[in-house]
């Protein structure tokens, strides 16, 4: 049985995956807005080797710390919101592997002990690969090759008290959040992450609250599981497609962006169980 199982993961045909980038600023959502469209698209109760939709964090490819990096992290005063803080070489060879369609093995981090953890998960092939983090369209490597992009665009201080309620959770004391905030995490959204949001194919104001947005995109992947994903893959069996103009499949995201942007605003209720 184990051994059938084992040569139906080999033997899984590979293709290019369509990849989705989701990014935005510290607590405000994107994790929140993948689960809901793995939720609607019944994705989230299929077993992991057949889903056809998955999601990989950003936080996996945190680097390892040092002794001396990791005690300033535990007082807060490292800086996780910096470019710098990630493996970005890891993260685009293990993009690469997803995007060949292999199985690939990402860490898990613990953020209570700023340590990665002995287990990983297992990334099995899929039709559509939902990529979230903060920094996901800042290295053009890795921004050139999602074929759609998202930015979930919260308000600051919906995302400042999401990641104090959160952060003191993990025993915290609100000075230390705090200053952690004022000193790295919104200098960094300013300089690093905000800047990115102009690479957006599609902008979801309010997160995971705008289900009229998220229909919209959960639309558009279901055109593809339903076939459209050979369109683009005709187009990119020769290599990675680089620029919008080469993109394959997503020729409707101006109109969902322009739909995006026109909705009205409503206060975000949904809290974030997600680092960033």
């Amino acid at each position: 049985m184990n051994s059938a199982g084992l040569l139906c993961d080999t033997e899984r045909p590979r293709h290019r995956p369509f990849l989705i980038g989701v990014s935005g600023g510290t607590a405000s959502g994107k994790s929140t807005v993948c689960a809901k469209i793995m939720e609607l698209l019944g994705q989230n109760k299929v077993d992991h080797r057949q889903r056809k939709v998955t999601i990989v964090s950003q936080d996996s490819f945190y680097r390892v710390l040092t002794p001396e990096q990791k005690a300033k992290a535990l007082k807060g005063q490292y800086n996780f919101d910096h470019p710098d803080a990630f493996d970005t070489e890891f993260m685009c060879q293990t993009l690469k592997d997803i995007v060949e369609g292999k199985v690939v093995e990402v860490p898990t981090y613990d953020f209570v002990t700023h340590s990665r953890l002995q287990e990983k998960i297992r990334v099995y092939p899929a039709d559509v690969v939902l990529f979230e983090g903060i920094l996901v369209f800042y290295t053009q490597e890795v921004r050139d090759m999602f074929h759609m992009k998202l930015f979930v665009d919260t308000d600051s201080d919906v995302r400042l008290s999401r990641r104090v309620l959160r952060d003191m959770k993990r025993g915290r004391d609100l000075e230390q959040i705090l200053s952690q905030y004022t000193t790295f995490v919104k200098p960094a959204f300013e300089e690093f992450c905000l800047p990115t949001k102009k690479y957006a194919d599609v902008i979801i104001p309010r997160g995971v609250d705008n289900m009229v947005a998220i229909n919209l995109i959960v639309q558009h992947i279901q055109d593809i599981l339903n076939g459209d994903i050979c369109k683009w893959q005709r187009g990119a069996v020769n290599g990675h497609a680089h620029g919008r103009s080469q993109k394959r499949g997503v020729a409707e995201h101006d109109e969902i962006s322009a739909a995006v942007n026109l909705l009205p605003k409503r206060p975000l209720l949904e809290p974030s169980t997600r680092p960033h």
